[in-house]
């Protein structure tokens, strides 16, 4: 599940003095080395995983968050002949053809990679590995429909039938990477050709659009808030985060997930060493980490998406709460990249001018 994400300007300011001098200050004075790791906002793992780490490797780990998942990456990228880190996590598969393009990683070939679900290494070149993966998808309030006596919606189809006017908040796929996400399940879905036509229909239903998911999510889905629409763009995995942190203990999820096929679009993110890094070493260490037990056994109570390593076990609260589709949808990374500034174009032209 994901929070909003801002860009820490000072952070980034900070970090880039150090970087330019080649290596941190502990390394000059022969303290324990530092090593840097960029990554978006909404990053989040347990502090013993990483002194874990930290105490099995003599060093320190700093996290340089920078934004959502393509502000982050465009500061890596404007930085790639000085780069503020020596790690970056969270470049997802709407955004990888830019990375790799960009040319910023380095391959490296872990020996946890036979460990990774193999559906999920989308890059060939080995500079960019799966870290975890979530299914964006529609998600509702069981118990408004059930008040209402309506059936909830079984397919995108349903949210422009006049029962559901009204009911739909969904992020804006220009400021939202799951707004994003549920834009190109729309496209995977309908077609190039047909996309629009669907959310010129879902506009005049009623669907309200809001800049990210913390205003859809918290302020406008039923479920979660006093906002009136029982219908959010959401994660396949939500239901699960609405039991953990339940006030009181449920035994069932207060919302659901849809993931029939076509519904919803597999959202996967990775990890790369950035080139030029004083730390190489380290970084291939840390790397090897993030794909090993600790690290992906602590991902899903962390950032509430699903661990790429297949060998990683869930807690029982993803097991008995959270959703993989069965067919979600895909779209080739350099499908995505060549056409996703049109596709967004078109999509403010149709929705909301």
């Amino acid at each position: 599940m994901r929070v909003p994400r801002t860009l820490v300007l000072m952070a980034i300011i900070a970090v880039a003095a150090l970087a330019g001098t080649g290596c941190t200050k502990a390394q000059k004075t022969g303290e324990i080395p530092t090593l840097t790791v960029m990554t978006h906002d909404s990053f989040k793992i347990s502090g013993k995983v990483i002194r874990d780490f930290e105490q099995a490797n003599g060093c320190k780990v700093a996290f340089l968050k920078s934004g959502d998942a393509g502000a982050a990456l465009n500061q890596a990228i404007l930085s790639k002949k000085n780069p503020l880190a020596d790690v970056f996590f969270g470049v997802d598969n709407t955004f990888m053809s830019r990375a790799l393009t960009a040319d910023i990683f380095e391959p490296y070939a872990s020996p946890l990679v036979k460990d990774l679900a193999g559906d999920l290494m989308l890059d060939k070149t080995g500079r960019l590995l799966p870290v975890d993966f979530g299914d964006v998808c529609l998600n509702y309030d069981k118990a408004w429909f059930e008040h209402k006596g309506m059936k909830p919606p079984s397919s995108l189809e349903d949210l422009v039938k006049p029962q559901y006017r009204d009911l739909t908040v969904v992020e804006n796929p220009a400021t939202s990477s799951p707004g994003l996400a549920f834009l190109l399940a729309t496209i995977g879905h309908f077609g190039e050709n047909a996309y629009l036509g669907y959310w010129t229909k879902l506009k005049a239903n009623g669907v309200l659009v809001t800049n990210g998911w913390d205003d859809a999510y918290w302020g406008q889905f039923s479920a979660a808030s006093k906002g009136t629409r029982p219908i959010v763009v959401s994660y396949a995995s939500s239901p699960s985060a609405e039991v953990y942190y339940a006030k009181k203990p449920l035994k069932e999820a207060p919302t659901a997930a849809l993931v029939s096929p076509g519904t919803a679009f597999r959202q996967v993110e990775f990890a790369g060493i950035l080139k030029g890094t004083k730390n190489a070493a380290l970084a291939r260490k840390f790397i090897d980490y993030m794909l090993d037990m600790a690290f992906q056994e602590d991902i899903p109570l962390q950032m509430f998406v699903f661990p790429a390593n297949t060998k990683a076990r869930l807690p029982e609260v993803f097991t008995l709460h959270a959703r993989v589709a069965d067919k979600p949808v895909t779209l080739d990374p350099a499908i995505i990249a060549a056409n996703r500034d049109k596709w967004l174009e078109a999509w403010t032209d149709a929705v909301l001018r």
